[in-house]
């Protein structure tokens, strides 16, 4: 990736053994272990994937990271890491995390990748079948959301017993009296309603999630691959729900962490449809890795894919890290051990008013957050209210203008929903059609642009000034 604005550092080489065909530029690659690949059942989610994106494979025998000289000579737009639920560990999802960012010189993402796994090789395999593009629709939540972005759904309040708000299709969306208890709601909107998106926050381990925050509500918990929901009462609820749909747990704790055959997120997989995912694989308590994911994905309708979204707010946080924290930007620690942290707020931190545990929650949450799923299946909200208008366009070749163009007055670069944590301000991002180098940018650099070899972000100037546009413009040649 080229920079306007971030100095570059050489990444590491990692030259270990690889088994593997030569590599050679491809949209999409299929990385696995050789273990993986030699079990045909496993093997046959790697043959689907291969015929699905006409994809490359890399076969690593030890560890991912002995993948990253293939995939800097392939440099594709997506790269799907297959693994049993035994492989997909938290240090493997850091692993994929830390490499993706070294197929070139700079600190940003350089693919878009998801770790397609499941409770076992034929619940991957269906995952890997899902072809056909997801239009989200119906949403079902158990926390707050910005229902005047979604075309219907309803969500149940964590933090307020009884709260509920509900929309119809074409309709606004209209408070009312909950239950008490929402377990069986909750399962229902999976099991009956048959929702497209699901949302989840609060406490939780990998083995339960806790539905209420403030309260005492009951639990959906998971055995075996089976998900069912528990009431305060006892009652237990089955959830079988095979619509393919999406899952963002969030604000919840380990979620994301495959630690045997009884994980929620595994689940999540086998019993409620969900085809694509994200999780915290350690304790959360800053937010800004997956609270973020709505202010993509839900908050800006029909944008972005969801592998998208997260992408995106993965940048976010890394150029927040870089600009206001340089010190501590670059380490890799261990996943969750962050806190003993010391070092100095960089000027741009103290005129943001960003403190030292800002910087500390950003590195915890950098690689700890997890995608699960085919990160090129097409799944996006369906076209709904945005606060801004972005356009990129070519209008020579090489040659790009980006526009920024307000539609919600002075409120258009402010947060939507604030429910959560670490929530709006987020930065504009845009994926480039095509891979460039040589970046130069020729007019809007006082908007202080990120520009890479294949997205453009603009950090969010907060102070919005109605009726003007936004624009930058850049050269560049194709890589």
């Amino acid at each position: 990736m080229f920079l306007s604005r971030i100095s570059s550092r050489l990444a590491l080489f990692c030259a270990c053994a690889l088994f593997a065909v030569k590599a050679i530029a491809a949209d999409y690659v299929v990385v696995v272990s050789q273990a993986t690949k030699a079990d045909p059942d496993w093997n046959q989610v790697v043959g689907e994937l291969v015929e699905k994106h006409q994809a490359q494979v890399v076969v690593y025998e030890k560890h991912v990271t002995e993948a990253l000289p293939a995939l800097r000579e392939a440099f594709p737009r997506y790269a799907c890491f297959v693994a049993t639920s035994k492989e997909a560990t938290r240090q493997m999802v850091a692993d994929v995390h830390r490499l993706t960012r070294k197929l070139d010189d700079d600190p940003y993402t350089d693919v878009l990748w998801g770790i397609l796994t499941g409770f076992d090789a034929a619940n991957a395999l269906e995952i890997a079948r899902e072809r056909e593009p997801l239009v989200i629709k119906r949403v079902a939540s158990g926390t707050e959301l910005a229902m005047d972005r979604v075309t219907e759904g309803v969500w149940y309040c964590e933090l307020e017993q009884n709260r509920m708000v509900r929309k119809a299709s074409g309709g606004e969306a209209t408070q009312s009296r909950g239950p008490s208890d929402t377990t069986a709601a909750l399962a229902e909107s999976l099991s009956e309603y048959k929702a497209d998106l699901f949302v989840t926050s609060g406490h939780a381990t990998e083995r339960d999630w806790q539905i209420g925050f403030r309260y005492r509500n009951g639990y959906f918990q998971s055995k075996g691959g089976d998900l069912f929901g528990v009431d305060t009462k006892g009652r237990k609820f089955p959830i079988v729900s095979p619509n393919p749909k999406v899952y963002l747990p969030i604000g919840n704790c380990l979620m994301g962490h495959i630690d045997g055959p009884d994980a929620m997120a595994l689940a999540f997989m086998k019993s409620a449809g969900v085809r694509q995912m994200i999780g915290y694989t350690v304790l959360t308590w800053y937010g800004y890795g997956g609270w973020g994911c709505l202010d993509y994905f839900v908050e800006q309708p029909g944008r972005y894919t969801f592998a998208e979204a997260f992408f995106a707010n993965q940048q976010a946080l890394i150029e927040r890290l870089e600009t206001n924290f340089p010190d501590i930007a670059r380490l890799d620690t261990p996943p969750g051990t962050t806190t003993r942290l010391k070092f100095e707020l960089s000027d741009a931190a103290k005129k943001s008013e960003l403190t030292i545990q800002d910087g500390i929650g950003l590195l915890h949450d950098r690689d700890v957050v997890a995608l699960y799923g085919d990160p090129a299946w097409n799944a996006k909200l369906a076209p709904g209210k945005l606060a801004y208008e972005q356009v990129l366009t070519e209008v020579a070749p090489g040659s790009y203008v980006l526009e920024i163009k307000p539609l919600d007055g002075e409120k258009s670069f402010e947060p939507i929903n604030k429910n959560g944590s670490q929530r709006g301000w987020r930065p504009f991002v845009q994926f480039m059609p095509k891979r460039v180098q040589n970046v130069e940018v020729t007019h809007g650099k006082e908007l202080g642009p990120v520009i890479t070899d294949n997205f453009v972000l603009i950090p969010n100037p907060r102070i919005c000034e109605p009726g003007k546009t936004y624009r930058i413009e850049f050269k560049s040649s194709p890589r």
